[in-house]
Order: structure tokens, then C-alpha cells, then sequence
């Protein structure tokens, strides 16, 4: 990567692409395929109504970034000087006192007490909770012989499960997801910024008062002797990368096993398995799809593009993991044994939950297969619709009937 000056710098392509709308939303992966053609590697996009940025679908451009905090540190707060505060992205971009958003000693401080908080979760307790949690949820809908299983099975597993590792009782754990969503959603933004800081301060009181064996509650003790505003800070990542993330993985997965037929096929022939189908999603349609932001100090030429300064650089993980120069010679989705991509991000800022967020859905989605084996969409899959949103790949639904289960008296 070099400096160029003004004059050498190749002038910026005219005309960008929206990541907002509802059309982007209905098929990213055509969208994708555009830009490569148009733009290479690099892609001119506004993340909302005039907030540029540059989204990175080049698989090697994506890493080397990834892996380069020097030239592309996570701090924004000399771009969010420029943004203000009802801009729809802001609350998903902007500066917070947390590992997400921070370089050099203070990410080391951040990153440290979150890893030891994480690492201090009992694995095997939380596959039997996520198990007791799954069961609970199948056994409100499985009389009826339908279901939503984004808001009927995912998001009661990501919402309880996470709470319940984290501490927090469903009365705050309510608002905090209502707040996230509205954030993700890029909806309301402002609104859930406001709901969801509310409720994790009342969280981390809760905590400091009535410490308990979960991960907010030794984040507390951790040596890094957080603040209050530090405590809630860290705990909107822990959450911004638990609930809305986790309810759409394993939807997703859910959805690739009930409408790629081969795939299907093989996993009850036993030739895949539930984690293949989860490293299948998290190539092609990942549910952060478009994320680990950046915001270079300075102008920075990368690969002959100039990248502003100060102004974001988002990594397309959905669009690098299908990049022609890594996938050329692997079929659309079969990725078998093969986790080379980015959905967990990759250098320092790799998601340090990636096991648990594994074990989750891998038992969840198991857990139902097991559960409701005769499940089918209950309506074509064209007429599904994907939630807009610049970052995530959400469903609004996921439809389903099965066999009707009579109730056990």
C-alpha cells in the first residue's frame, strides 16, 4: 500500500452503489457479481442516503486490510464529526469505548477482559441449555403444525440463550433486543441507540450489586477494572454480535437445508453434516454480510484505487468469500471442510466468540432437524423477503409447516 500524490491518484469512479435499498436486500449476490464486473475489487457504495464508503469484495484486498490496523485502524470519531446523530448507520458505525472500535493498548485492555468473560463459559452447559431452550421453543408451535422459525425458534434460542450467559434478566434483555434490532435495521436507529444504552447501564447495575457466575459479571471483576460506560460498551458488542447475527444463521441454515436439495440429500445420507451446512451459509450468505469497518487516517491507494481518508471502509465478507479468485473451481455452496472465510472477520479483530456462536447454532439447527424431521417452506422460496439493511443478510420470516404434533396430556 503506498500514499500517492493528489495528482497521481486515479480519480473516483462516478456513481454509487446503494447497500440500503429493498433491491440490494432481494438479491445481494447479483449485485455483487455487478460491481466486480463495474468496479473490481473496490466498490463505491453509500451505506445510507449520503454516506459513502468503500465496500471491499476482493477476497485478498479483504484480508490484507483486515490484517493491516495501522493503515486502517476501527477508531471513527473523526468521520462521525461530519455524521449526525439521526443518520440511520451512525449507531452501528460510530466511536464506543470497546474492543470493536479501538487499536492499540486500549483494544489489547478491551479484548482481553471480553476473551477471559467468554472463555469463562462451561461449553457443555451451554450446548444442555441451548438444547432445553430449543425443546422449549418447538413445544409452543409444534401442536399446529406451522411455525415462523426466525421469530418462533431462532430468535427465542439467540435472545434466552445469550441473556442467560450474559446475566440478564428478560425484562432488560427485552429491551435490549428491541433496541439492536432497531439499530440493525437502520430504522429508528437513533431511538434504539437511545433503548439499548438504557438497558445494558441497568444490566451492569444489576450486576455490580448481585454478581453471579455469568460474563457480565466477570467482565465486573476482570483486571481491567472497566467503567460503568466501558461495562456498557462492551456488553452493546457482546450483544450486537449475539442476537440479531446468531437468529439469522440459523435461519439461514435452516433455509439452505430446506431448499438446496443436494445438500439436503447429503446430510441425511450422513455424507455432510450441520456444521458443513453452517460453513456453507457463512460463505455465501453470512449474516453480517457487509461489516468489520475501517477508516484509513489518511488517502491510501490500494491496488490503484485511492481510499479517502477518514471515511469508511467496510469489508464485504459476503462478497470476498464468493471472490472468482478463491472459489474458481469449487461449485456455488460446496465448501465441505474448507473455513478459509471471513464471516468471523480475521486478524485482530476476529470475533472471539466464533466456538460459542458455532455451538449454538450447530444445536440448534440439529436439535430441529431431530425435532420436526418433515419440515418443508410453506411458501415459495422467491417469496421470501430479505429485511434492507446495508450490513446484515436478514429474513423478515421464516414460514414453515411440518406434521402436527397432538399435545402430550
Amino acid at each position: 500500500m503506498t500514499m500517492p500524490s493528489a495528482a497521481s491518484a486515479p480519480a473516483s469512479p462516478p456513481g454509487r452503489i446503494a447497500l440500503y435499498t429493498a433491491e440490494f436486500a432481494a438479491d445481494p449476490h447479483a449485485a455483487y457479481r455487478r460491481m466486480r464486473r463495474t468496479h473490481g475489487p473496490l466498490v463505491p457504495v453509500d451505506l445510507a442516503p449520503g454516506v459513502p464508503a468503500t465496500l471491499v469484495i476482493g477476497y485478498y484486498q479483504a484480508r490484507r486490510i483486515l490484517n493491516d490496523p495501522l493503515h486502517f485502524p476501527a477508531d471513527p470519531r473523526a468521520w462521525e464529526k461530519l455524521i449526525p446523530a439521526t443518520c440511520p448507520v451512525r449507531p452501528m458505525m460510530e466511536w464506543r469505548p470497546n474492543a470493536l472500535r479501538s487499536g492499540g493498548a486500549e483494544h489489547a485492555r478491551y479484548r482481553g477482559a471480553n476473551t477471559a468473560a467468554i472463555g469463562g463459559v462451561d461449553q457443555h452447559g451451554l450446548r444442555t441449555l441451548v438444547e432445553k431452550v430449543a425443546s422449549g421453543a418447538i413445544g409452543d408451535f409444534r401442536e399446529r403444525g406451522e411455525a415462523d422459525l426466525l421469530s418462533q425458534y431462532a430468535f427465542p434460542i439467540a435472545f434466552r440463550v445469550l441473556s442467560a450467559l450474559l446475566g440478564c434478566p428478560d425484562e432488560i434483555g427485552v429491551r435490549i433486543a428491541d433496541g439492536m434490532a432497531k439499530i440493525f435495521d437502520t430504522t429508528h436507529a437513533e431511538q434504539g441507540n437511545q433503548i439499548l444504552g438504557q438497558a445494558v447501564a441497568d444490566l451492569v447495575s444489576l450486576r455490580r450489586q448481585h454478581p453471579g457466575d455469568d460474563i457480565t459479571s466477570r467482565l465486573i471483576g476482570h483486571s481491567a477494572r472497566l467503567s460503568d460506560e466501558e461495562m456498557g460498551h462492551q456488553l452493546v458488542t457482546l450483544y450486537g454480535a449475539g442476537i440479531e447475527p446468531l437468529t439469522n444463521l440459523i435461519s439461514n441454515t435452516v433455509l439452505k437445508i430446506l431448499t438446496d436439495e443436494e445438500f439436503s440429500a447429503d446430510l441425511h445420507a450422513g455424507l455432510s453434516t450441520v456444521r458443513d451446512a453452517l460453513d456453507a451459509v457463512l460463505y455465501t450468505d453470512p449474516p453480517m454480510a457487509n461489516y468489520c469497518i475501517s477508516y484509513p487516517p489518511y488517502p491510501i491507494d490500494v491496488d490503484g484505487v485511492l481510499l479517502p481518508a477518514d471515511q469508511p471502509v467496510v469489508i464485504s465478507m459476503s462478497a470476498a468469500n464468493n471472490d472468482p479468485a478463491l472459489t474458481d473451481g469449487v461449485s456455488e455452496g460446496r465448501h465441505t471442510g474448507n473455513r478459509a472465510h471471513l464471516a468471523w472477520s480475521t486478524g485482530p479483530h476476529t470475533c472471539p466468540a466464533r466456538s460459542h456462536a458455532y455451538l449454538i447454532a450447530e444445536t440448534a439447527v440439529t436439535h430441529l432437524l431431530d425435532a420436526l424431521p418433515e419440515t418443508d417452506l410453506a411458501v415459495p422460496v422467491g417469496e421470501l423477503v430479505w429485511r434492507p439493511g446495508p450490513f446484515h443478510r436478514a429474513l423478515e420470516s421464516l414460514p414453515v409447516t411440518f406434521p402436527a404434533f397432538p399435545a402430550v396430556v
